[in-house]
């Protein structure tokens, strides 16, 4: 789950990315629209936040630059300006979710988690696969009756293949899901999350397709 940061307050930008992280997203953030016009030019993302009022421009011109553009990212819109008028206004401008500042950091997880299913078109928020119920909210999943933890680098992974089965992924895209493309990333850092995915689920849960990547085995 990749979502894109954008605000100015850089204690603020930095605690929603440390702790969406820690709720098992992975995310990018930058300080202005233009990092965020070249970051949403990228491609990539399955979300993002944006700052109502940010240094070189507003949350909103980006919003209305995205459906211009015919984009259908979920957008959530983080503000201090609170009132009735000012969620209509952003509601109706093509924004998906709009949140007051001051807010709770489990709050924002569970709306984005939101947005995300119904872009799926899934109504609840556990996915399924071969025996495996993986909870987002949780990072937990359980198997034969057996809860299961998963650390967050594992547990990125496992989701981003749960998320699309039976679709081969390749190592750079669960490398960008991993740590995003501002970070520089170890040659065999999934390769040893796989490992680990494998120990606990089953060697042949998760199948490497040479030259390819990975993907979930049909049957484990």
């Amino acid at each position: 789950m990749r979502i894109l940061i954008v605000e100015d307050d850089d204690m603020l930008r930095d605690g929603l990315s440390v702790g969406l992280r820690i709720a098992g997203f992975s995310t990018e953030a930058v300080s202005n629209c233009t990092d965020a016009g070249h970051a949403l030019g990228l491609g990539g993302f399955e979300a993002a936040v944006f700052d109502v009022m940010l240094p070189d421009g507003s949350g909103m011109d980006l919003l209305r630059d995205l459906r211009a553009r015919g984009s259908d990212l979920p957008v959530l819109l983080l503000t201090a300006r609170d009132s009735l008028g000012d969620r209509v206004y952003g509601l109706d401008a093509g924004a998906d979710d709009h949140l007051g500042k001051p807010f709770e950091l489990d709050e924002l997880a569970a709306r984005l988690r939101a947005l995300l299913r119904r872009a799926r078109g899934r109504a609840e928020n556990l996915l399924e696969w071969n025996g495996l119920r993986l909870d987002p909210a949780r990072m937990r999943g359980l198997m034969n009756g057996c809860e299961l933890g998963f650390s967050r680098n594992e547990f990125t992974i496992l989701l981003a293949l749960m998320e699309r089965p039976g679709a081969i992924l390749a190592k750079s895209v669960l490398e960008e899901r991993l740590y995003g493309w501002q970070e520089d990333v170890e040659s065999n850092t999934i390769e040893v999350h796989v490992h680990k995915l494998r120990a606990k689920l089953g060697a042949r849960y998760i199948e490497t397709v040479r030259g390819a990547g990975y993907r979930l085995a049909a049957g484990a």
